[in-house]
């Protein structure tokens, strides 16, 4: 008998719990169904923007291939629509530029380079990328001024390109006749962590042209000293 009382309270133990679900799922089944259908789309628009993105990287790319082969190479990559990316259109300034630099109008290539820098303010690689060869592709037809206040910016400590751009302050002070000064300044970059082999020996050969022995000597490395610019 006592068998028979367990299993009639057991159903309907069952039948209440039943009761309860279908219930639940009545008043919050739509939640679920919600949630079921927000991680649907969200699935979806990924995969949407992951394709739209390939597909704009891939016409862009197609894009520069073609007009590096145009008879007018500037206007054509000026020409080119980067699709609301920055890089991209940083990459196709910079491009452009290279070709108005072969072109002999270094002055214009740097201009550019300037001119694209400031829509990258808030990224500091690209920026500072941008500003850099913009330097280097004007060289001593840039402003000395306007030269040296971008290369003081661009080799504070911990920017993106602070041994290129001390590099660049070197040259500059090789080409105005400061040699004493240029030596010292190789002679700290030298010093510094994080220096690539190409830029060591470029660092080095700087050196024995300008008459000095091409490693630092051992022992305690040379004291830190401001250089001015080079004017």
């Amino acid at each position: 008998m006592a068998n028979q009382n367990d299993s009639f309270i057991d159903e309907v133990t069952d039948d209440l719990r039943r009761d309860r679900l279908f219930r639940a799922f009545r008043r919050f089944g739509w939640i679920a169904v919600l949630a079921i259908v927000a991680l649907v789309g969200s699935a979806a628009w990924r995969e949407y923007s992951r394709n739209r993105d390939e597909k704009a990287a891939q016409a862009w790319g197609d894009a520069v291939l073609a007009a590096q082969q145009a008879p007018d190479q500037v206007a054509a990559l000026s020409g080119i629509d980067a699709d609301g990316s920055t890089g991209r259109a940083l990459v196709t300034q910079m491009l452009a530029a290279g070709a108005e630099a072969d072109a002999g109008l270094t002055q214009k290539a740097a201009d550019r380079l300037e001119t694209a820098a400031a829509t990258v303010a808030s990224d500091p690689i690209l920026h500072d990328l941008a500003l850099l060869k913009a330097v280097m592709l004007a060289g001593t037809s840039m402003d000395a001024a306007q030269r040296d206040s971008i290369l003081s910016q661009l080799s504070k400590p911990g920017a993106p390109y602070e041994l290129l751009a001390l590099e660049q302050k070197a040259i500059a002070l090789i080409g105005a006749d400061r040699k004493d000064d240029a030596v010292v300044l190789i002679r700290q970059i030298q010093q510094k962590d994080g220096l690539s082999e190409p830029l060591r020996r470029r660092l080095g050969e700087m050196m024995i042209t300008l008459g000095a022995a091409p490693e630092p000597q051992d022992g305690p490395g040379p004291q830190t000293m401001t250089v001015a610019p080079a004017n």
